[in-house]
């Protein structure tokens, strides 16, 4: 039996969760995934994967291969594309991370604007607002909002994105608008748990970022929840740019404390250091550079 088709049965087993689903996934039936990485585990001499009714668990052997195992199979992929007559086409899976909203609104058009070239690659977009460990979920690159301190990944720095505080145009006339970010404790907010620091709110003060508290009526982690809440008078939302649009008059929105700057954060692609990029990571990354030069 195939080694590699073993190999690409377990990760893909490993990450859905289920033989029905990888089965799905790899386009063979669920007998065989389950018969693949049983030879796996044979050929191994370990348990890489723990079966139950309702799920697929893993192994710590298993969460230490499956580290290893996505990077192995890029690489034969790529270097056996090198040889063969249509080693110029992309093929395999492509797995990208990226958080919700903004995957919603810009990177799932940069992924469908890439795959037109290359009708062979299968593109997996995880959208999740949490910082997800890649190796572990076998992520190829991720779309990172804000700093990252991972030693482990290499960053491409795309651009920045700016927040800005907003509220709409009755709940100003109902509540009066704030005159000072120390204001912003006597009205409703709405939070947008995905912030690093959810309760506080940055803005800049004389070139330095000062963070001021807030208190919320409701906290969301959705920034396009946020934004609906405000637009329907809940409260004053802090939101990226991105989420709102061109025209904020024609939501019903004005800014709120318009007279303070707004810090910037970096958008960035991060993927692991470390190993060598199979060409259809390289060629996705060279696309959104060239793509969103000057845009974001």
């Amino acid at each position: 039996m195939d080694f590699l088709d073993c190999l690409r049965a377990f990760v893909a087993t490993a990450q859905a969760g289920s033989f029905s689903q990888a089965a799905e996934r790899l386009g063979i039936s669920n007998r065989l995934t389950s018969k693949y990485v049983a030879a796996l585990e044979e050929r191994l001499g370990v348990r890489l994967l723990q079966r139950t009714t309702r799920r697929v668990g893993i192994t710590p052997e298993g969460e230490d291969l499956l580290r290893r195992a996505p990077a192995l199979i890029d690489d034969i992929d790529d270097l056996l594309a090198s040889f063969t007559a249509e080693g110029s086409g992309l093929s395999g899976n492509l797995r990208v991370s990226a958080p919700v909203t903004f995957g919603q609104t810009h990177v799932q058009a940069l992924l469908r604007g890439f795959a037109m070239s290359h009708p062979d690659l299968v593109i997996d977009l995880q959208l999740d607002d949490a910082y997800i460990d890649l190796a572990a979920r076998g992520v190829d690159v991720a779309f990172r909002i804000g700093e990252s301190n991972q030693r482990s990944l290499v960053t491409r720095k795309l651009g920045t994105i700016s927040s800005i505080m907003l509220a709409s145009k009755d709940y100003i006339d109902r509540r009066g608008a704030p005159e000072s970010p120390v204001d912003l404790l006597r009205h409703d907010c709405i939070v947008d748990t995905n912030r690093r620091d959810a309760m506080h709110w940055p803005l800049e003060i004389d070139g330095r970022t000062e963070e001021f508290p807030v208190h919320a009526r409701f906290m969301v982690n959705s920034a396009q929840v946020a934004l609906d809440l405000a637009r329907e008078g809940l409260g004053i939302s802090y939101c990226p740019r991105f989420v709102i649009g061109a025209d904020m008059k024609a939501m019903g929105l004005v800014q709120v404390l318009p007279g303070y700057s707004n810090p910037t954060s970096p958008v960035s692609m991060v993927w692991l250091e470390g190993r060598v990029l199979p060409r259809k990571v390289r060629s996705l990354i060279d696309y959104v550079v060239a793509e969103t030069r000057g845009v974001i």
